[in-house]
């Protein structure tokens, strides 16, 4: 007698194995057939059912490009010439190894294990689900302003197509009494004088001297109108078919800001007073370590530059084979964050070094961050040089490449969370990346008016602040105390082959809880109105602020009543079914809750 198992027809969804008796008697073959249902363990639902990326790569180059963003350009080069110089990498090392890299990890373990949106990973601990939705709220605000960056970068880019770039002179029709040449050497010390390209930026592009305030934004202008269109044209078509396209967009918004950053450094280390430039940016002064004020700069710069807390990180890996090794990643994706932000500070000041030569002022005079230094001071030094057009273009690409891969993020994360959350949308990925797209398109229309630079204002000092890092807070604890280290530990395990080691464990459950706590006490403390220029916002916008960051907070404290109100018994055993993970339910029935004993609490 022998036995073959018979190839497998192609089908969706689980299998049957056919199992075929062969018996040999007298020469004749008598064959029975068996149909044989798979066991639990022979398959896998979740695995066969969810998309995946084509290829590794596209799943780091995703992470790379959201996490690469603007700000490594604008925020990080200035906050270490302004803490320290090279000083500053002490702090910010630190806390990337005691905060970022930790909780980068714990992000990427959670979506891959979980192969859920940020919603739906918190089946591990149901009364949490409320951070779920508040990372997708904060990732659907920011995207209301951060794609007018990007309109922005855009207007810049078909304005560079010309002879001569229109912030060169003041001598344009949108230009006031107040302009004045760089060459007069007088609008750098003097607060009432403006330069030809700081007056393109807010005169020609922004149009903000035909607005009083925030309480008069006028209609949107149809240029940036038109801009913040293609800029949602180009977000549909990079999302709407899931990972499959937007894997491939990312090969040229990932790796096109590495091209061009290498050609500016090139470029900017020829010209003259850059390496003085370079100096100042690196010039270390260890004393400033001794102040406050530069650790809590490091620890926010870590805070914000990772990208973690915004739900991506967890949609993106829910979308990994099961086995992948989401431990190497981690230390890949935040090193290349890391050694971006540090390179491009050598792009950065390399010109603003020539921009202090070339005008014979003060460093400090022309070096900034925000938006002013890539829309006023790069432009400005861009038009200096011989066929400026081109490297205008060249700049804008890359303004325009490091930010759409991260407003590409944002859009998933908001995406995926919903469709994972609610099932009924599955079937309908595309419309619904039509609505998302289409409904951020509309409230960013705000910030494309004449006022619509302090509605921007306003959204990116309260939309992703002390927000983020409250959720980051709650996500810490909720996977480190209530899932528990270590069934956290044996589910990275069951992934990757080993244990994550003491180290990582320790900051899960004491090191970045801590941090974050610390970080959210400070932001409430050492919080500061929102201000532009001169101009104070009323007291109405700041509560409107306000309301729009308890607006995602809240989600935390709702859901969890929401939750313990819909569950049966009496409170403890409403409590037992909130934190014990779905699949375990069953034990509770039994009165067999880990979180009910010690050693749940004590075990790291």
């Amino acid at each position: 007698m022998s036995s073959v198992v018979a190839p497998e027809k192609p089908s969706m969804g689980p299998k049957e194995l056919e199992l075929i008796l062969v018996k040999e008697q007298n020469g004749v073959q008598f064959t029975s057939t068996t149909l044989v249902a798979p066991t639990p363990t022979q398959i896998n639902p979740s695995e066969e059912e969810r998309e995946t990326w084509g290829k590794k790569i596209d799943f780091l180059l995703s992470v790379i490009g959201f996490a690469v963003d603007l700000a490594n350009v604008w925020r990080f080069p200035y906050l270490c010439y302004k803490n320290g110089g090279g000083a500053f990498l002490v702090p910010y090392m630190f806390f990337m190894v005691i905060a970022g890299m930790p909780l980068f990890y714990m992000e990427l373990a959670l979506g891959q294990y979980n192969r859920e949106g940020a919603a739906g990973v918190w089946k591990i601990c149901p009364i949490f689900k409320g951070v779920g939705f508040t990372v997708i709220l904060i990732s659907l605000y920011v995207g209301f302003f951060y794609n007018v960056i990007i309109s922005w970068a855009l207007f810049y880019l078909f304005s560079s197509f010309t002879n001569e770039l229109p912030w060169v002179h003041c001598n344009n029709t949108w230009n006031s009494p107040n302009c004045s040449d760089w060459a007069d050497n007088t609008s750098v010390g003097d607060i009432y004088k403006a330069t030809p390209a700081q007056e393109y930026f807010e005169r020609a592009v922004l149009h903000i001297q035909d607005s009083n305030g925030i309480d008069d934004l006028g209609r949107p202008r149809w240029q940036l109108t038109s801009c913040l269109g293609v800029v949602i044209v180009l977000l549909y078509f990079s999302l709407w078919k899931g990972v499959k396209t937007s894997g491939k967009v990312v090969w040229i918004t990932a790796t096109m800001p590495y091209v061009v950053l290498t050609v500016l450094l090139i470029r900017g280390v020829t010209l003259p007073g850059a390496i003085d430039g370079i100096k100042a940016y690196l010039s270390v002064d260890f004393l400033r370590l001794c102040e406050a004020q530069v650790w809590i700069e490091a620890a926010t710069q870590i805070c914000f530059s990772l990208g973690v807390g915004f739900g991506v990180l967890i949609a993106f890996s829910s979308y990994n084979k099961f086995s992948n090794n989401c431990y190497r990643d981690a230390i890949i994706t935040t090193s290349i964050n890391s050694l971006t932000s540090f390179f491009s500070g050598f792009v950065v000041f390399s010109f603003l070094g020539y921009m202090s030569q070339k005008h014979n002022v003060a460093l400090d005079k022309v070096a900034r961050d925000g938006a002013g230094l890539v829309f006023v001071i790069y432009p400005e030094a861009i038009a200096t040089l011989p066929g400026s057009s081109v490297w205008a273009v060249i700049f804008f690409i890359m303004l325009l490449t490091l930010g759409i891969d991260s407003a590409m993020g944002g859009m998933e994360s908001v995406i995926t969370g919903l469709i994972d959350e609610f099932k009924c949308l599955h079937k309908h990925r595309e419309l619904f990346t039509f609505f998302t797209v289409v409904a951020t398109f509309l409230m960013s229309l705000f910030c494309v008016t004449n006022g619509g630079m302090y509605v921007f204002t306003l959204l990116d000092h309260f939309a992703a602040g002390t927000s983020i890092l409250f959720g980051v807070l709650i996500e810490a604890i909720g996977i480190a105390w209530f899932y528990g280290v270590d069934r956290f530990s044996d589910d990275i395990e069951e992934m990757i082959g080993h244990r994550p080691g003491w180290y990582w464990r320790l900051c899960w459950k004491f090191v970045s809880p801590c941090f974050l706590l610390y970080m959210v006490v400070v932001s409430f403390v050492r919080f500061n109105p929102p201000k532009y220029g001169t101009y104070t916002f009323p007291p109405w916008a700041n509560t409107l602020g306000w309301c729009l960051a308890m607006s995602s907070m809240a989600m935390v404290p709702l859901y969890a009543i929401y939750k313990l109100c819909r569950l049966p018994g009496k409170f403890c055993n409403r409590l037992a079914y909130a934190i014990t993970p779905e699949t375990e339910h069953h034990l509770v029935d039994n009165g067999e809750v880990r979180q009910f004993t010690l050693h749940h609490w004590l075990v790291v």
